[in-house]
């Protein structure tokens, strides 16, 4: 059976999420005190760049809500996500006023804000943004790693095929 030619094959939204769905990723928590409030999302696009100068980066939907105002703080907080925090990710996810109910935080001098028991933490600037598509690829440039001690019995959350598990 011969596959089909790339200029027949559907690729909508829907089936890229699916193929896209079969790639499992960790889970990170970008957020910051912003205006005297805490924001923030969740992010399973969040990759390591460089090591010279210290990079990672993350995409975010072009039509973003929250993005807009997170970049405007002075420091991001990034925290990779523990296998605990499945609830924790959607929350992040949820209505903005709600994100940080009921979640332990600590906030840097600079707003960088990370979850307390989370795997590590990184405080950051924004590097970079580079419009992709939908979304827009977030260049960070790191500048302190925030308790990486703390996380290393636990493992890291997973997004696969639309939710969050562990690894085995």
């Amino acid at each position: 059976m011969r596959a089909p030619s790339p200029a027949d094959q559907d690729l909508s939204p829907a089936v890229l999420r699916h193929a896209f769905g079969s790639f499992p990723t960790g889970v990170v928590a970008v957020a910051a005190q912003v205006d005297g409030a805490l924001t923030g999302l969740a992010a399973s696009s969040f990759t390591t760049v460089s090591l010279e100068p210290a990079l990672v980066s993350f995409s975010i939907a072009a039509q973003s809500r929250t993005w807009p105002d997170l970049r405007r703080a002075d420091h991001l907080g990034v925290t990779v996500l523990a296998d605990h925090h499945g609830p924790l990710a959607r929350q992040l996810a949820g209505a903005a006023g709600q994100r940080f109910a009921d979640v332990g935080v600590s906030i840097t001098d600079r707003g960088a804000v990370t979850v307390d028991d989370g795997l590590a933490g990184f405080d950051t600037t924004i590097h970079g943004e580079i419009p992709a598509g939908d979304h827009v690829i977030v260049l960070l440039r790191l500048h302190a790693i925030l308790g990486a001690e703390t996380g290393l019995d636990r493992g890291p959350l997973l997004f696969h095929r639309s939710g969050f598990g562990r690894l085995a």
